[in-house]
C-alpha cells in the first residue's frame, strides 16, 4: 500500500512528545485500603481503570503503528514515535502499580486478563481501521479525563499525596501530549467521520459497561462495602465528582460532532504549565525520570 499524507490537523502546531523512562516507589504506596482520600467507590475506579490500562496501552500501540509504515508525512511519523514510546510506558508502570494494588486486595490481575481477553476478540473479529477508530475514541476519553485532573484542584485532591497521584499526573500529562495522535493517523489512513462516530457510541458503552462491572465485583470483595452508611455516602459523593460534571460530559461528546478534532480543545497552556511543574528543575516529579 503507498504511503499516505496527512492532512489531519495540518494546521494546527504540533506538540512535542517526549519519551520519559519513569521509576516511581510503589512500596511508599499508603496501606490504607482505600487510597484515594479514604473514598470507598472511587479507590475501586481508579484500580479498575488501572487494571485496564496495561493491555489497553497495547492494544492502542498495535492500532496505530499498524498503519505507521504507510504516513509519509514525517510530523506524523515522528508522533507516532513518540506516541509509541510513551504508551509503551504507561503499560509497564500501570504493570508495577497493579501488582501492588492486587498486594492491597484489588482484582487488577483478574481486570488485566479479561481485557487481554476482550481485546483479542476485538482483534480477531474487527478491521484494523476499526481498531484505529476504537483507539481514537478511547484517546478522547483518556485525554479529557487526564485535563480534567490537570485543570480541576478538587479532582486532584480526591488523590491526596499517595504514589498513585504521582502516576496519574504523569500519565495525565502525556496523555495530553499525544491525544491527536491516534485521531490524526485514523483521518489519514482514510477513517471516515460515519465509522469514527459509530466507534465512539459504540466503545462508550463498551468501556462504561466494563469499568462498572469490574468496579461491582471490587466492591462486592471488600466488606466495607457492606457498611450501609459509607456505601451510601461514597454512591452520593459521585454526584460531585469533578470527572462527572456537565462540562466533562460536554467535552466528551464533542467528540461525536461532525469535524472534530481534539486539537479544538486546546491545552498548550495547559501543557505550557504542567511540564515544569512536574519536570522542570524543581518539578515534583523530576526525581522520579530515570
Amino acid at each position: 500500500m503507498p504511503a499516505l499524507e496527512s492532512t489531519a490537523g495540518a494546521d494546527r502546531p504540533a506538540t512535542p512528545i517526549r519519551v520519559r523512562r519513569m521509576r516511581f516507589r510503589y512500596d511508599a504506596l499508603p496501606l490504607e485500603r482505600h487510597y484515594v482520600h479514604g473514598d470507598l467507590v472511587m479507590s475501586h475506579v481508579v484500580a479498575v481503570l488501572s487494571g485496564l490500562f496495561p493491555e489497553g496501552e497495547d492494544f492502542f500501540v498495535r492500532s496505530v503503528r499498524h498503519y505507521a509504515d504507510q504516513i509519509s508525512d514525517p510530523v506524523l511519523s515522528k508522533a507516532i514515535a513518540g506516541f509509541t514510546g510513551q504508551e509503551v510506558s504507561h503499560g509497564r508502570q500501570h504493570r508495577e502499580l497493579n501488582d501492588r494494588l492486587q498486594q492491597m486486595r484489588y482484582p487488577t490481575g483478574r481486570v488485566d486478563r479479561r481485557t487481554r481477553n476482550g481485546l483479542a476478540r476485538l482483534e480477531r473479529w474487527s478491521v484494523p481501521r476499526y481498531r484505529l477508530a476504537v483507539t481514537a475514541a478511547l484517546e478522547h476519553y483518556t485525554a479529557t479525563l487526564a485535563e480534567t485532573l490537570l485543570t480541576d484542584p478538587d479532582a486532584r485532591e480526591l488523590l491526596g499525596d499517595s504514589e498513585v497521584r504521582s502516576v496519574l499526573l504523569w500519565h495525565a500529562l502525556e496523555e495530553s501530549e499525544h491525544k491527536a495522535v491516534a485521531f490524526d493517523t485514523y483521518r489519514a489512513v482514510g477513517g471516515t467521520e460515519r465509522m469514527r462516530i459509530a466507534a465512539m457510541v459504540i466503545t462508550t458503552f463498551g468501556f462504561l459497561g466494563t469499568v462498572t462491572w469490574h468496579t461491582t465485583l471490587s466492591m462486592l470483595a471488600d466488606r466495607a462495602s457492606y457498611h450501609p452508611v459509607r456505601l451510601a455516602r461514597s454512591i452520593a459523593a459521585l454526584r460531585h465528582s469533578p470527572f462527572l460534571t456537565r462540562s466533562v460530559m460536554r467535552r466528551l461528546r464533542d467528540y461525536l460532532r461532525v469535524g472534530f478534532h481534539p486539537g479544538d480543545h486546546d491545552n498548550t497552556v495547559l501543557l505550557d504549565e504542567w511540564v515544569p511543574r512536574l519536570f522542570g528543575e524543581q518539578g515534583s516529579l523530576a526525581d522520579r525520570l530515570a
